[in-house]
């Protein structure tokens, strides 16, 4: 079920209304995103299953965090939640001191371009233009001149070493090369929040390190977080914080992986 279906049936009595769940803890200015009792069902004809178990997080600006966990571990669905794609079944997100869900469907929506850049493993790539016009689409949706736009985008894939490509469409590079455009896309419009699915995945070591440099420059700033769903163990030590996701609970929160893992 997606996130306004899911909104739809907890307005209709389905789930829990999330206005009805307080902060358990106050949220410090410095924490970039925190969750309270955060569930997520999913209905698979009959059967309830559910994917989180009541998360309970704070992630502070100017951290590189880390979710690491098996697949069905629930890490792709609390990242949804936690940056306004999935609406949870029970449970509080604010980001940056906004309760996003307490947002209307269009005001989520202009939050999210405004403030969270998106890194997917699949890259979704507009297949129909270049590689500088899909790093500028943040910007054009945000109605800035589309020259600017581009140029800012081309600055970008010039940092991830690929100006060179900005001139040909998606179908046109190599897997590694969608990916560096997907990253200047999720950085071009210098969200607050930055959220990566596997960024280094389709990477050699050397650009990998060089993809991973640029986002801990960015987790770096006071005012930003970077969180990385990732099990590339060639850069769990370029993070500030580790979590562990293991049946829709956290089960480790650290510097370092446990010696399990």
């Amino acid at each position: 079920m997606d996130r306004i279906a899911q909104r739809a049936q907890d307005r209709a009595g389905g789930g829990v209304p999330v206005s009805n769940v307080a902060l358990a803890a106050p949220v410090d200015a410095a924490t970039a995103i925190a969750t309270r009792g955060v569930v997520r069902d999913f209905t698979a004809g009959q059967q309830t299953i559910r994917v989180l178990h009541g998360i309970d997080l704070d992630i502070r600006a100017g951290e590189l965090t880390y979710l690491v966990g098996e697949s069905g571990s629930g890490k792709t669905t609390l990242i949804s939640i936690m940056c306004g794609i999935l609406w949870p079944t029970e449970g509080e997100v604010r980001l940056f001191g906004t309760d996003i869900y307490k947002l209307s469907d269009n005001e989520l929506v202009d939050f999210r371009l405004r403030n969270v850049g998106f890194i997917f493993q699949q890259y979704n790539l507009i297949p129909a233009i270049d590689a500088a016009s899909n790093a500028a689409v943040p910007l054009i949706a945000q109605g800035v001149d589309r020259g600017e736009a581009r140029a800012r985008a081309i600055e970008l894939l010039a940092a991830l070493n690929i100006a060179d490509q900005a001139d040909k469409l998606p179908s046109q590079l190599s897997g590694g090369q969608q990916q560096r455009v997907a990253i200047a896309r999720a950085l071009v419009h210098q969200p607050r929040l930055i959220v990566c699915d596997e960024p280094t995945a389709a990477l050699d070591a050397r650009s990998g390190r060089r993809v991973m440099d640029l986002l801990r420059e960015v987790a770096l700033a006071d005012d930003r977080s970077v969180i990385i769903v990732t099990h590339d163990n060639r850069i769990f030590d370029l993070a500030d914080r580790i979590l562990v996701l293991e049946d829709g609970r956290i089960t480790h929160d650290g510097r370092d992986l446990p010696k399990d893992h």
